[in-house]
């Protein structure tokens, strides 16, 4: 091999310059096989829970593929070297908000909770021009116990959907477990006995094979993917935008967290992939970025964004950072986007696959959390902080109406009732705060 081609061949772990089709490709393919399922199924999870038709779910599979491609590409092509971290991450739709949008569109609609993401797209913003005064409030532990509620609370809606999806008619059928256990099955082991591509595309793969096992079961109805477009741009505004403060403050308060999340995202990057930290110019630009996305998303049907853990996982391991390859999936994805016909097949994925592909999903972010608290050892001091935010946080979103009585407003049920992570979030930064610190070992002997 001649020097020349080497050092072409060199050029994915660069941060500029276009590697070989040969590369460029596979490498490429790679993010989107792993960020795919994380794109499309909250727009599936939020359409089903605020009761959308068909054709309206389909429009927001398209419009968070398209939000997801424009995302990476604000990330890797920064505006005004502000709005935009400049960094090797794919961003987009996030399984991390819907917990609350799911509470929010069962109390109210659609329409309030893009109110309350346009909201929260204007809190990111501030956090990411403030980061430096505003990161103290979130260590690991805080930020930990966050995401390890995160994770707890989408259970419920993994096993609804394993069994059919609440109101359908194969809720609670034999056919819809067999068939959410076995692309369950395909997930673990292909997560657990495989490597390279199947290991990255274990989700999307038992995805497929519970497709087809329900196809054959007579489960997937097809009936309403020919009368979609093959290409067509998304529309502005449509759904209407409504603005509940009550709500506003309940996802605000996600949007703060989901900014901690993606320093972390941010740094694990830098860290595994270009052997360094992120600079405050990167972190205040990849957030700000964030919370623009989502306030651009919310004028289009789409749902909140934020850094994708599984394709920073890639980075670390192939350490592989040229923008080429980012912006490739980018546009693989954009194209995806710009088909409603695609997306309509998606749109026909029933119920039990996604619960029986998700569960591994809600498992990791749940497993990530406590990863984040055991993070230098478990103490008394972390088992207060942990125990006392996840039983409130919890346990007030299972007691329906604890906040509802007498002497409480309406918006008190909203903010905290609704949703264990708001209650969790505040809970845990008041006892960081207020307990006292431990000693280090040595000061103890």
């Amino acid at each position: 091999m001649s020097t020349k081609q080497t050092h072409k061949s060199d050029l994915v772990f660069q941060w500029r310059g276009i590697p070989p089709a040969g590369q460029l490709i596979p490498l490429g393919v790679q993010h989107v096989v792993a960020a795919v399922v994380g794109i499309i199924t909250p727009a599936i999870l939020i359409a089903n829970t605020c009761g959308l038709s068909e054709a309206e779910k389909t429009l927001m599979i398209q419009v968070s593929l398209i939000l997801t491609a424009v995302a990476t590409l604000l990330q890797l092509f920064p505006i005004f070297h502000r709005i935009g971290s400049g960094l090797p991450v794919i961003m987009g739709i996030s399984f991390a908000y819907i917990p609350t949008l799911q509470a929010i569109g069962e109390q109210f609609d659609l329409a309030t909770i893009l109110g309350a993401e346009i909201i929260g797209g204007v809190i990111a913003i501030l956090f990411g021009l403030f980061v430096k005064w505003i990161r103290p409030l979130f260590p690991p532990l805080v930020t930990g116990t966050v995401i390890f509620t995160i994770g707890l609370s989408l259970y419920p809606t993994a096993v609804r959907y394993m069994a059919g999806g609440s109101g359908t008619v194969w809720f609670g059928n034999v056919k819809s477990w067999v068939v959410a256990l076995i692309t369950l099955a395909v997930v673990v082991i292909l997560s657990n006995f495989t490597k390279g591509i199947f290991k990255l595309g274990a989700i999307l793969a038992g995805m497929i094979v519970g497709y087809v096992v329900a196809y054959c079961m007579g489960i997937v109805d097809l009936s309403g993917v020919s009368g979609s477009a093959w290409v067509a741009l998304p529309k502005v505004m449509p759904f209407q935008i409504k603005f509940v403060p009550a709500a506003c403050v309940s996802l605000g308060i996600v949007y703060v967290v989901n900014a901690v999340q993606t320093i972390g995202d941010l740094s694990s990057t830098t860290m595994g992939g270009m052997n360094r930290i992120p600079t405050d110019r990167e972190l205040s630009g990849g957030i700000v970025g964030q919370g623009v996305m989502s306030i651009v998303g919310a004028f289009f049907g789409g749902l909140p964004t934020a850094s994708y853990s599984q394709n920073v996982g890639i980075v670390t391991v192939n350490k592989v950072i040229n923008r080429s390859v980012f912006a490739l999936a980018a546009v693989i994805l954009l194209v995806a986007g710009l088909m409603p016909k695609f997306a309509s097949v998606l749109t026909t994925i029933p119920q039990c696959v996604i619960g029986g592909a998700t569960i591994s999903v809600f498992a990791t972010i749940t497993m990530t959390g406590i990863r984040m608290i055991t993070e230098g050892g478990f103490t008394p001091r972390k088992s207060s902080v942990v125990g006392l935010s996840v039983a409130l946080g919890v346990g007030i979103t299972q007691v329906s109406g604890c906040l509802a009585g007498e002497g409480f407003p309406s918006w008190v049920s909203t903010v905290f009732g609704s949703s264990s992570v708001v209650v969790a979030t505040i809970v845990a930064i008041i006892l960081n705060l207020a307990l006292p610190k431990e000693k280090p070992a040595q000061e103890k002997e």
